[in-house]
């Protein structure tokens, strides 16, 4: 690893920001969509990141804006076509992050058959927590997840709930996209996605460990 490149600070210079969608089947259910025998996947920009302290910026052209909690697996070093048994080894650490969705959009581009890019790519779409070095988290399928919103709980969860595993998942993406050290990967949301609007204040958290305190401008 290059010496100015602080992993602790990886949304400073991480290229990639991979994300899976419906790996939680309550989720899938709760947006009426079905559950996939293969990981559906999309990207954000690197501008998508919003380092914990700065705000989530609402999108003009939205007015269903919806958080979703994800856990973020980070790599810790280039990856192309890694395989399942050694995905483990490239992981760096992980943090907390939200896939801010503007789901009217979504809703419009999936009726259309479009991609995704308006309603999740916007800036800032995509708040990080500070990172955590995978050895203080021992077991990455065994956390337990939840978001508040003014105080109010709204998503609560289990990554032992994640249809596909996270050495699945690297592997998976891999073999598509090459992965560099600092990417991110957001592994999916539980059920409890829902609406936010300005001013809100977001509260996320990994019991026992760490937590995301975002609010919407």
């Amino acid at each position: 690893m290059a010496a100015h490149r602080q992993l602790s600070r990886f949304w400073e210079w991480g290229k990639n920001i991979v994300c899976v969608g419906r790996n939680y089947a309550d989720h899938a259910k709760e947006m009426r969509s079905p559950v996939l025998s293969e990981p559906v996947i999309f990207l954000k920009p690197s501008t998508a990141y919003a380092p914990e302290g700065s705000p989530i910026l609402m999108p003009a052209y939205t007015r269903n804006l919806h958080h979703e909690l994800e856990l973020g697996v980070v790599m810790g070093r280039r990856g192309r076509a890694v395989p399942e048994a050694a995905a483990m080894d490239y992981v760096a650490g992980y943090a907390l992050c939200l896939d801010m969705t503007a789901r009217d959009v979504q809703d419009e581009c999936k009726k259309k058959g479009l991609p995704w890019t308006l309603a999740k790519s916007f800036t800032a779409s995509c708040p990080v927590s500070a990172f955590v070095p995978k050895e203080k988290i021992p077991d990455p399928h065994n956390l337990k997840l939840w978001l508040k919103v003014n105080g109010e709980l709204r998503q609560e969860g289990e990554t032992s709930s994640m249809i596909f595993s996270i050495p699945y998942i690297i592997s998976y993406i891999s073999k598509i996209i090459t992965l560099e050290e600092g990417d991110i990967i957001l592994t999916g949301t539980p059920k409890g996605v829902g609406p936010v609007k300005e001013n809100d204040e977001i509260q996320a958290g990994i019991h026992g460990s760490l937590t995301l305190l975002p609010r919407l401008v």
